[in-house]
């Protein structure tokens, strides 16, 4: 009896000191969501929740895990970052999403993105070109139970013209100009927010449509991986 008492005195020891060491997510987002994306002026409400909702550990690498939540981008393969979460959470900001909405993203990567996307707006159609990064991001939308994304294995560059006009677009690389096929693919009323330039000179653009024109806004300077080509290089 005392040897058994024992043993489970020793396993209530152990569950204890592994819950002690398990990293508290929670608080580590809302940390994230309060210091580094209202502190810095976001201000619509609905960005605000969705990013205190979509848990950014998931879309990163594990071995970057602790690193998850802090204001920086973070590597997650084939040469590719998830954006530190300001940018996401400005970029979505920009886009200014109803409900209702239809949203084109060039550029999964991670899927972390289009998860805050879909937090928001009805439907999100998502393209990568990296087939590791798009399949992967693709089965983990689905694990986290997101119903409205599509994803799709392409070049971004030529949008994705079956689904439009798209209520907003949003890309996650940098080409040297903006595409015109996603000029096109957007709908009246709509906001296109892109990097654009070479990775030393590139600049965050706000596009909206109005009565067939573009509107155009530069926003901040940023610096993004380049929008990649097919069959090879970048645009």
């Amino acid at each position: 009896m005392k040897k058994l008492l024992f043993l489970i005195f020793l396993l209530i020891i152990l569950l204890c000191a592994q819950t002690v060491h398990q990293p508290d997510y929670d608080l580590q987002r809302q940390k994230m969501v309060q210091e580094q994306i209202v502190a810095r002026g976001v201000r619509s409400p609905v960005v605000i929740k969705a990013l205190q909702r979509v848990a950014r550990h998931h879309f990163v690498p594990e071995k970057y895990r602790p690193l998850a939540y802090t204001d920086r981008p973070l590597p997650i393969g084939a040469e590719q970052t998830i954006s530190q979460p300001y940018i996401v959470a400005l970029m979505t900001e920009l886009l200014e999403l109803q409900k209702t909405d239809k949203v084109l993203e060039i550029g999964t990567g991670s899927g972390y993105q289009a998860a805050v996307l879909a937090e928001i707006c009805d439907s999100v159609f998502t393209i990568e070109i990296i087939a590791s990064l798009g399949n992967k991001s693709r089965q983990l939308l689905t694990e986290l139970g997101y119903c409205n994304v599509w994803c799709k294995i392409e070049d971004g560059y030529r949008g994705w013209p079956e689904h439009a006009p798209f209520d907003a677009i949003i890309v996650t690389c940098a080409p040297s100009d903006i595409p015109e096929p996603l000029k096109e693919q957007l709908a009246e009323g709509g906001r296109l927010v892109i990097p654009v330039g070479a990775a030393s000179a590139q600049e965050l653009v706000l596009l909206t449509k109005r009565k067939g024109r573009l509107i155009y806004k530069s926003v901040i300077p940023v610096r993004f991986v380049p929008m990649l080509r097919s069959g090879g290089g970048v645009y």
